[in-house]
């Protein structure tokens, strides 16, 4: 991937012009959550004189990019005006047109961008092109702003494995669930909403068949208005355990169980009647192969996963080192018991030096819960 040092001006009012029009862009990208998968979030400011003129952002998969659609808004012609996207413009034919080209024949003289696109068929081609007719360009105004928010669309079209986010909520003592089993509900109201708008924003969600069996979950988006989509759900079921009248197999939505050469062949038939996308992965340790399963999903262009499973899949999914991120709502509750679950089970590390490492931590208050957000540090 080529990489281009940031360019900013020297000028400090220039400087504070480009990051408010960035800081729009940005603002406008995000309304693509949840919708564009798996590209990019993208938005797109053109500003004349002074003025805006157009804006856009990339709204669907398969349709306009942002600056197409920034450019279809311009109340007035954009000769000479000054575009500011979030991501490079690509250069490549893929599902759209070039978005390069739409730029130069509209005579924009200048593109602010905040990023350079990491996918390897545009990095810095789209920078070169504009330059080399005659455009002015600068590069990376606000770029670590939006390149977390495009930290999905990164990992992915670099690895093609999908962003995974490891999800618990435990209680202050560090129990997911009573002696008896029940969770519901650790969490405060506002925390499980956020919860749903993180699902909103993947393509997949997995649990283990354990969760399945205990809980019996919906796996849905459910946020005011019905105005959420429904990520894929994926379940970990090494032997196919899964009962046919589950939420997952009856509810509305797409499941896909992983399971192994241990399920029953009439089972498997059963499932796929119902319209149930089955996988079969090689085992490892007598269970799924996390690596092999997370492979293939990233081929079926799922570029994200919220992790829900139970304590051995968080586990599973922590040593095959596929965990990106981990949010842990923590509540202030006390319920204690020696056989009460945790949120990481397994067999466990048995030296602290050996831990899975977190790092930029966040914290922040819900209500009267804490929510901790940290990426997962690479082993080396």
């Amino acid at each position: 991937m080529k990489q281009l040092k940031p360019n900013k001006t020297n000028n400090p009012y220039q400087e504070q012009e480009h990051i408010k029009y960035m800081k729009r862009a940005i603002r406008l990208s995000k309304k693509g959550l949840g919708h564009v998968s798996p590209n990019p979030l993208v938005g797109a400011v053109i500003v004349k004189q002074g003025r805006i003129i157009g804006e856009g952002y990339h709204a669907k998969l398969g349709g306009n990019h942002a600056e197409i659609n920034a450019l279809n808004s311009c109340k007035e012609n954009p000769k000479d005006a000054t575009m500011y996207v979030t991501l490079e413009p690509c250069t490549h034919y893929g599902r759209t047109p070039p978005c390069v080209d739409a730029i130069i024949e509209n005579g924009i003289k200048q593109v602010i961008i905040g990023f350079i696109d990491p996918n390897p068929l545009v990095s810095g081609k789209g920078v070169e092109k504009l330059r080399n007719n005659g455009i002015s360009v600068i590069c990376g105004v606000c770029q670590d702003e939006i390149k977390e928010l495009n930290k999905i669309f990164i990992k992915y079209i670099t690895s093609k494995k999908p962003y995974c986010i490891l999800k618990t909520a435990m209680t202050i003592d560090g129990k997911t669930a009573s002696v008896t089993g029940k969770s519901k509900w650790i969490s405060c109201k506002k925390s499980r909403e956020y919860v749903h708008r993180i699902r909103h924003e993947v393509k997949g969600i997995m649990v283990g068949i354990g969760t399945v069996i205990t809980d019996n979950p919906l796996l849905t988006t459910r946020l005011p208005n019905d105005r959420g989509i429904n990520p894929i759900r994926i379940v970990v079921d090494t032997k196919c355990r899964i009962s046919l009248d589950a939420n997952v197999i009856t509810g509305k939505g797409k499941t896909i169980i992983a399971t192994t050469v241990d399920a029953p062949k009439e089972k498997v038939k059963n499932l796929e009647k119902k319209g149930i996308g089955v996988l079969i992965i090689n085992k490892k340790n007598n269970m799924v192969d996390i690596k092999q399963l997370i492979g293939i999903l990233g081929e079926m262009e799922i570029d994200s996963i919220l992790l829900e499973g139970g304590s051995s899949l968080n586990f599973s999914c922590l040593e095959a080192g596929i965990v990106d991120e981990v949010i842990t709502f923590i509540a202030p509750k006390i319920i204690g018991g020696n056989n009460a679950k945790t949120s990481i089970g397994g067999i466990g590390i048995p030296l602290i030096k050996d831990a899975h490492m977190l790092e930029d931590m966040n914290i922040k208050k819900i209500d009267e819960d804490i929510m901790i957000r940290a990426k997962v540090k690479p082993k080396p």
